[in-house]
């Protein structure tokens, strides 16, 4: 079946080693095309071509034959590269890199202006080198148009500085209005979870295992960018917003909110221009890394190590690894990779989020590692606000027990926050009291 896109031929060249075409077929699949061909080569990379000479007379043989309209290259391109290899292929036949993919994804998925913008922004910083290499090429050479990079338009370079300075102003108001929210949740007695992990590696899935069918509304001004649900399909980039849901917990008033995906050889331009949506990671009171155990432990090990990398960065919260997919794996390969990765994971949680295996454990864990909860018991006048003040204990805190006589006693757990917001109403009734 051909794709939305078209069908295209996917390309990969590696210094040694096998190459090898999983994810890049993956994200193709994931951009709308219908993969119809693959070329592979192992040797040093070609300053002009990236391929060799020969390899990429087979690639237009195969682009021919396959009747392809695109072609993509799971490695960085060039633009030099790119202009000299779409001349050599047939007619019409596009060639893309990488990162021209994953950007093109990204914009398919974009459905709020925090992540149109941000898609933006990613697309400018991409573009902004090849319109520098223009200008660099023009003012040497003298000749516009030079290698076919385009008209040389001296203004295009300062066009695209003044929009990444506007687009990253405009994402830094969206932010703080974001931690403007998170704080509201706080203080209204919400612990917030981030998910985070690679693409694929289960996150919708555990989404929808650990929270509630009912979305956080959002008329209460919790979450900008709410969805209906968290689809938990088998593509890469199927979560490219955020979506925030209340979990189950006895106790705790706990949002999860689910995020982008990571995924492998990412340029720090493009991590840049994603932070905003990764803040929900940063600013999170705990975070669930999750990863698909099934994967081989030596790519599952470099997964986590990225992750590290991204994460500690930033986050002060509390990382717990979660090793997901545990219905793909056997009781021994299941130890044997919890021993391998005992050092980057070294209290994990396992987890079948598709079969509900390993759940309880999960929660019993967020709550452990969430902010603890400190106990209070109030002494409040009997009177009609103290009805009110009660009644809003029970909506943000977890009651023990309310004593009715003279005079009302109610004790209760809660967040530090909420104590203190507690204790102070409490102090407003006794003022009007006497």
């Amino acid at each position: 079946m051909t794709g939305t896109n078209g069908r295209a031929v996917v390309v990969k060249r590696v210094d040694d080693g096998l190459p090898d075409t999983d994810e890049i077929r993956e994200l193709a699949h994931a951009a709308g095309y219908a993969v119809v061909g693959e070329v592979t080569q192992a040797r040093p990379e070609d300053p002009a071509l990236c391929l060799g000479e020969g390899k990429v007379e087979e690639l237009g043989a195969t682009v021919a034959e396959t009747d392809a309209t695109t072609v993509v290259f799971d490695n960085r391109l060039g633009p030099y590269q790119t202009y000299n290899l779409g001349n050599r292929m047939p007619d019409g036949v596009e060639v893309v890199d990488r990162f021209r993919l994953i950007l093109d994804i990204f914009g398919q998925r974009a459905q709020t202006r925090k992540a149109q913008l941000q898609v933006e922004l990613a697309e400018l910083r991409y573009e902004l080198p090849r319109a520098e290499a223009k200008a660099s090429l023009a003012k040497r050479d003298e000749r516009p148009g030079f290698m076919g990079l385009g008209e040389y338009d001296e203004s295009r370079e300062r066009d695209i500085k003044a929009q990444i300075s506007r687009i990253s102003d405009e994402l830094e108001r969206i932010e703080e209005t974001e931690e403007r929210r998170r704080e509201q949740r706080r203080e209204s007695g919400f612990d917030l979870v981030a998910l985070a992990g690679y693409t694929n590696a289960g996150k919708s899935t555990l989404l929808r295992r650990l929270a509630a069918d009912l979305d956080v509304d959002e008329n209460e001004g919790l979450h900008p960018d709410l969805e209906a649900t968290a689809e938990s399909e088998d593509r890469l980039f199927t979560t490219l917003g955020t979506t925030t849901r209340r979990a189950e917990f006895d106790r705790r008033n706990v949002l999860v909110t689910d995020t982008v995906g990571f995924i492998s050889d990412l340029p720090h331009w493009l991590v840049e221009s994603f932070k905003s949506t990764l803040s929900e990671v940063y600013r999170a009171d705990l975070v669930l890394l999750v990863v698909d155990v099934s994967d081989p432990v030596d790519e599952i090990r470099e997964k986590l190590v990225t992750c590290h990398d991204t994460l500690y960065e930033r986050n002060e919260a509390p990382i717990v690894t979660v090793l997901n997919k545990t219905d793909a794996v056997d009781d021994a390969e299941l130890a044997e990779k919890r021993e391998a990765l005992s050092a980057l994971a070294p209290d994990p949680v396992a987890v079948s989020a598709l079969e509900g295996d390993g759940i309880d454990d999960l929660r019993q864990r967020i709550d452990d590692e969430l902010p603890a909860w400190r106990r209070e018991r109030l002494v409040l006048p009997m009177s009609d606000d103290t009805m009110g003040l009660v009644s809003w204990i029970h909506d943000h805190a977890h009651v023990e027990s309310v004593d009715y006589g003279d005079e009302v006693t109610v004790s209760f757990e809660a967040r530090p926050a909420i104590i203190e917001q507690a204790r102070s109403r409490a102090g407003e009734l006794a003022t009007v009291e006497h």
